[in-house]
């Protein structure tokens, strides 16, 4: 008994070769079948040690485009106009350029782009999901890019979190940024549902962004 019992235990670990191909493949899927979606994003600015009162708010209609995009429509803001004009505004700009179809491809969770290595015996339970943990580090060095952990659902290999450290500071004025984003699946796509940024510097001190999605709407080239 004990010998058929470990003859039969390793087709029950996970796969990591098989993970990150299905990985590769739900980025291909989404950027094939979802033709355009829209949601409703909150950004919210907190500052030193208080994140109970915003320093300055911005909620935006996020339409996406494939073939063209990501394009905002600002439907509220309040708050220090400073922290708007130098602060979110950069960060949409950034969004509009990242997603850029003729770069969009670089900044996805896939094996192009990071190393991945599943963490043996690393697991969690997020939003009642259990998880699996890879860890990643990015091929090539930007703001967006992350040098962290991969939490993947273990039933269907959706990217379920990511979180770590960005590797490379957005400015010379920035300190190292932590990032987390964790997302939801929607017709069979991972998509964001809570993002967060951590940066501390000499000059700005410390400054925590963080961005909640709501009101998806989706154009789908195939029912899911």
């Amino acid at each position: 008994m004990a010998t058929l019992f470990a003859a039969a235990q390793p087709s029950s670990q996970p796969d990591p070769t098989a993970i990150i191909r299905d990985l590769d493949a739900a980025n291909r899927a989404r950027s094939d079948n979802v033709l355009s979606f829209t949601d409703v994003e909150h950004y919210s600015v907190f500052r030193g040690g208080d994140e109970a009162h915003p320093a300055a708010e911005m909620t935006v209609k996020m339409t996406y485009k494939k073939g063209i995009g990501k394009g905002y429509e600002i439907l509220s803001q309040s708050g220090s106009s400073l922290v708007q004009k130098f602060g979110l505004q950069p960060l949409l700009d950034n969004e509009k350029a990242i997603n850029d179809p003729t770069r969009v491809a670089q900044s996805w969770f896939t094996s192009a782009n990071y190393e991945m290595h599943l963490k043996s015996g690393v697991t969690q339970t997020i939003d009642g999901r259990p998880c699996l943990a890879f860890a990643i580090m990015p091929r090539h060095k930007a703001p967006n890019m992350i040098d962290g952990t991969l939490w993947v659902d273990a039933s269907n290999h959706t990217l379920v979190e990511v979180e770590g450290i960005a590797s490379k500071n957005p400015s010379v004025f920035a300190g190292t940024t932590k990032m987390m984003r964790r997302y939801a699946d929607m017709h069979g796509y991972a998509m964001a549902t809570h993002a967060r940024a951590e940066s501390s510097s000499m000059l700005f001190g410390r400054t925590v962004i963080t961005i909640d999605y709501s009101d998806y709407h989706f154009q789908l080239r195939t029912a899911r």
